[in-house]
């Protein structure tokens, strides 16, 4: 049977010292979902990055501005949501950090590492205004019991 959707909301105000609300959320259902030490650092990771972008890039640092973040988790999936409520962007428009003009850039890894260490990506207007971050990560399959020891079925000796 199907168990509901753990969901958790936060808002914070746009402020780089409350990241850590955030992203320590995120830490927990992380270790809920079953995920490892390197998995774990990943999502924090990838966390870390879109509210930092959605702080700096989408808000602009104005404190009246909120950071919006959904947290999601099935049997199947660890989801997160990052929105802010700046002017947006179009994602396609975004510097390819992989290029080579662009690798000694310190900035612009953000996106790519959201993508790399997540399962799936979507950057998105809000109808309300604003860009919405879907993360997604797969939750790792359950590891199947060791096999029974085998046992013996008669009267020979081993």
């Amino acid at each position: 049977m199907m168990q509901a959707e753990k969901v958790v909301e936060i808002t914070i105000a746009s402020s780089l010292e409350l990241i850590d609300i955030i992203t320590l959320t995120a830490d927990h259902f992380a270790k809920l979902s079953g995920f490892d030490e390197e998995e774990l650092y990943r999502i924090n990771l990838a966390v870390r990055e879109s509210v930092a972008n959605a702080i700096e890039h989408g808000n602009k640092y104005n404190a009246e501005k909120n950071v919006e973040a959904r947290f999601g988790l099935t049997e199947l999936r660890l989801s997160v949501s990052i929105r802010d409520h700046g002017a947006g962007f179009d994602p396609e428009t975004l510097p390819d950090p992989l290029d080579p003009e662009n690798l000694l850039n310190p900035a612009g890894r953000g996106i790519l590492y959201m993508r790399s260490f997540m399962d799936q990506v979507d950057l998105v207007r809000h109808p309300e205004g604003g860009m919405q971050i879907t993360m997604v990560k797969n939750r790792p399959a359950p590891s199947s019991p060791p096999p029974a020891p085998e046992t013996s079925s008669g009267g020979e000796g081993k």
